[in-house]
């Protein structure tokens, strides 16, 4: 079927076809274009030789410019202190883990009536971490370190001391309302 089709193509295209020889010369002016070509594409691939290592050598700097600001960096405040007193990491991290776990006990027990006790506390307890964060700040500065780390040590105590007194009270107002409700039903 193809065939028919090409055979019919070539019968309608009878005597159109160019015969005629080409111009003399018409060789030698190919291959003159043909070598101008080639040697503007010669032209273009030595400039990309040059890419290839200039790329590679970016990368590479920019590796070393990552990798020298992560090693150099400055080291955090809690590195700094770990780093003059090893002890204090520590006991930061044991009063740390006391206190949050009051301070998700204190939230658990808000209600309507202690609202404004929990809030009061929480405001606290800000004060109180600020004032952590200004006793490590000194401790780096070169304060006197025995009695910068025992006043860490008394904020934390702080801290623990009043959570445990609002969960009392706490505790204390639900027993007070647990105790009207029981005379009120009787």
């Amino acid at each position: 079927m193809q065939k028919d089709s090409i055979d019919k193509l070539f019968k309608n295209l009878e005597g159109s076809f160019d015969l005629e020889a080409p111009a003399p010369g018409h060789e030698q002016r190919f291959l003159e274009r043909l070598n101008v070509q080639q040697g503007a594409k010669t032209l273009d691939t030595k400039n990309r030789i040059w890419w290839k290592p200039l790329s590679v050598a970016a990368s590479i700097a920019i590796i070393c410019v990552i990798t020298f600001g992560i090693y150099n960096s400055e080291p955090s405040i809690e590195e700094q202190v770990a780093e003059i007193s090893p002890e204090v990491s520590r006991t930061e991290f044991y009063f740390a883990s006391l206190i949050e776990e009051q301070v998700k006990e204190l939230k658990n027990e808000s209600t309507p009536e202690t609202k404004r006790i929990v809030d009061d506390t929480m405001i606290q307890l800000k004060k109180l971490e600020t004032n952590y964060t200004k006793l490590e700040q000194d401790l780096i500065n070169g304060g006197n370190s025995k009695l910068i780390l025992s006043a860490m040590i008394t904020n934390f105590q702080t801290r623990i001391d009043l959570l445990q007194d609002v969960l009392n009270t706490i505790e204390s107002i639900k027993n007070l309302k647990n105790y009207d409700n029981a005379e009120t039903t009787i």
